[in-house]
């Protein structure tokens, strides 16, 4: 885990000026930057704590192209080839292999689900494919079959460990160029005539027309300040990581129950699918009108929690409003770090136990929680600020973000530097919240 106690790669010291500033050290912005850079771009990635520290260290590890939203797909399936490029391009082993997702149907409902999908990943020219319950118990003999109705696959999909995987991608930014600064949080945006020329940071100012904000759980709070609002929330997800165990699957895959994924040291990541936890806050009050069709959809598909953790981004007691000489927030906590649910993770590991019961013992080796920055309509808002010239903005990922991160940072590169973005944006637009658009939920796949 990447903890403040990780010893800072990227001291710094800051530039004093830019073409363009990143705000923010996880996969969207580390990509973002790389990209921006090659790109011939002189370029400043800033974070304010370490490096992938946050949820982009801490999410499942899966690179998948199944089940994403229609509108995802052709930038997923870029992602997965850059994956493959990328990894070839770091002298570390970051766990990337093409194993496969699989989701696993008890219903007749998930089936349905399946194969109104299939559709659109054959638009994309993906391998997915539907499987009966037969084939399900052949592909997975060691496993509890009893209600298994079918499953849908996609063979082409990978997987890597995420904790050495967006660290190594921040190393190719910097062997090309980037110059990251760890430690370092950016209190506002550095705004003269109505557009952005430039940064303020806790260090000093930096000079840059041109700025990507890509501050997952925390992108709300920093845009609020200067009055932009959007309806992003954050949300925690437990996960569990096992001892080693004999191999019963070697790719990803979930039940209604656990998900979950073999990891390069033998041991299984586990989460529980669905369900993640709201800590409501003044945001989630605000933003509730726009996430009805989300709870309309899946009424039970969240649990409530009454109050954040101090210094969290939506606690009752966080600040909403500082100057540029103030200490603000991002400063208070540089990493956000959920305690995790350790009665849903106790039960985790004995869902898992009686998936396969021919396994030893499973017994937790580490567990861990995250924040996910997530939108009304589960897609990111990834869009240029109009009223804000020079502002790019890159969050909301909704729990996408580990396994499209490069190819979506490499379109908030072309975005903000004018270069071919490659793709209809039109679904991700910051403008659908206001201008009268229905929420439309992606897929719940």
């Amino acid at each position: 885990m990447i903890t403040l106690d990780t010893p800072v790669t990227y001291p710094g010291p800051l530039p004093a000026q830019a073409d363009v500033v990143v705000i923010g050290g996880g996969v969207i912005g580390v990509c973002a930057a790389l990209y921006a850079a090659r790109a011939g771009h002189r370029v400043v990635l800033l974070e304010k704590g370490r490096v992938a520290a946050e949820q982009s260290s801490r999410n499942w590890g899966w690179i998948r192209q199944q089940g994403r939203d229609p509108d995802e797909l052709p930038i997923m399936v870029e992602a997965n080839k850059l994956w493959h490029e990328l990894s070839a391009q770091t002298n570390v082993d970051i766990g990337l292999r093409q194993t496969g997702t699989t989701y696993l149907a008890t219903t007749d409902a998930h089936m349905k689900g399946y194969a109104d999908w299939l559709p659109a990943a054959y638009e994309n020219g993906l391998d997915s494919k539907i499987l009966s319950a037969q084939e399900v118990a052949a592909q997975f003999p060691d496993m509890r079959t009893a209600g298994i109705k079918g499953a849908l696959v996609t063979p082409s999909d990978l997987r890597a460990e995420p904790w050495v995987a967006v660290p190594a991608l921040a190393a190719i930014a910097a062997r090309d160029g980037v110059q990251i600064v760890e430690n370092c949080a950016v209190r506002m945006l550095d705004i003269a005539a109505g557009r952005v020329v430039g940064v303020i940071t806790e260090a000093g100012r930096i000079a840059a027309p041109e700025v990507v904000l890509a501050g997952g759980a925390w992108s709300s709070l920093f845009l609020r300040n200067h009055g932009i609002s959007i309806p992003q929330l954050s949300v925690r997800e437990n996960v569990a990581a096992t001892e080693p165990l004999p191999n019963i699957h070697d790719g990803a895959a979930t039940t209604r129950k656990v998900a979950f994924r073999r990891r390069a040291d033998g041991g299984y990541t586990l989460a529980p699918p669905g369900a993640p936890e709201l800590f409501v806050g003044p945001d989630a009050v605000r933003a509730f009108p726009k996430y009805l069709a989300q709870l309309r959809a899946a009424p039970f598909g969240q649990r409530l929690l009454p109050f954040a953790p101090k210094g969290f981004p939506d606690a009752w007691g966080t600040a909403r409003r500082w100057d540029a000489e103030q200490t603000t927030p991002f400063e208070a906590m540089r990493i956000l770090d959920p305690a995790p649910n350790t009665r849903k993770l106790e039960k985790l590991l004995r869902d898992f136990q009686q998936l396969f019961p021919g396994l030893p013992p499973v017994r937790l080796q580490a567990a861990w929680a995250g924040m996910i920055d997530t939108m009304p309509d589960l897609v990111p808002v990834v869009d240029r600020v109009t009223t804000m010239p020079g502002l790019t903005i890159g969050t909301g990922m909704s729990g996408h973000g580990f396994g499209i991160g490069p190819a979506m940072g490499r379109v908030l590169a072309a975005l903000a530097t004018g270069g071919d973005v490659g793709h209809d944006l039109q679904r991700f637009r910051m403008s659908r919240f206001t201008d009268g658009s229905p929420m439309r939920p992606g897929p719940n796949v």
